[in-house]
């Protein structure tokens, strides 16, 4: 066991602590003293009064040490849940993009299928072939051209009793 001596206003005291501690302690028996040299005129006749209001000041600043440690503990705790909050929401971000990005993925795929449909979309009989198509005009026409002729035909003696005048009864 080591021993240090520690000078606090007028006195000596003769302290014990364990070896390689001395300059732990000396350091703080300077603090005490310096605090018992800040009592200045306000210091009292006794000796254990003195200290006493030396240790009062060491035992307000500790406090306060105390209370800037605890909120400075509860500010990291503070920004370490914001931050997972934030991490939280920026992971459900990125799954709400790829749900997106798959949506759209799909809905592009839907689209080219619909493209590549009405592209080869015909009506009720199907595709027609060209040449068949053409034919298919021709006769068309042709029964066309027939239909006049045989409606020319029919309406023709019509036109001629019109012409003729009333028929005798």
């Amino acid at each position: 066991m080591s021993t240090v001596t520690l000078t606090i206003g007028p006195r000596s005291y003769q302290v014990a602590c364990a070896p390689g501690e001395e300059a732990a302690v000396e350091k703080l028996g300077a603090i005490v003293a310096e605090k018992y040299a800040a009592l200045g005129k306000a210091r009292g006749a006794l000796e254990a009064q003195n200290l006493l209001f030396a240790a009062l000041f060491l035992a307000d600043e500790l406090a306060e040490a105390r209370e800037k440690a605890a909120r400075a503990e509860f500010d990291r705790d503070r920004r370490d849940g914001a931050r997972d909050a934030l991490e939280a929401e920026l992971e459900t971000l990125r799954r709400a993009e790829a749900r997106a990005r798959a949506e759209v993925a799909a809905l592009k795929g839907e689209l080219a299928a619909m493209r590549d449909a009405a592209r080869h979309q015909h009506d009720l009989f199907g595709a027609p072939e060209t040449g068949e198509a053409e034919r298919i005009a021709g006769a068309l026409e042709n029964l066309a051209t027939r239909l006049e002729r045989a409606a020319d035909t029919l309406a023709a003696p019509d036109a001629d009793r019109l012409e003729a005048g009333p028929a005798p009864a």
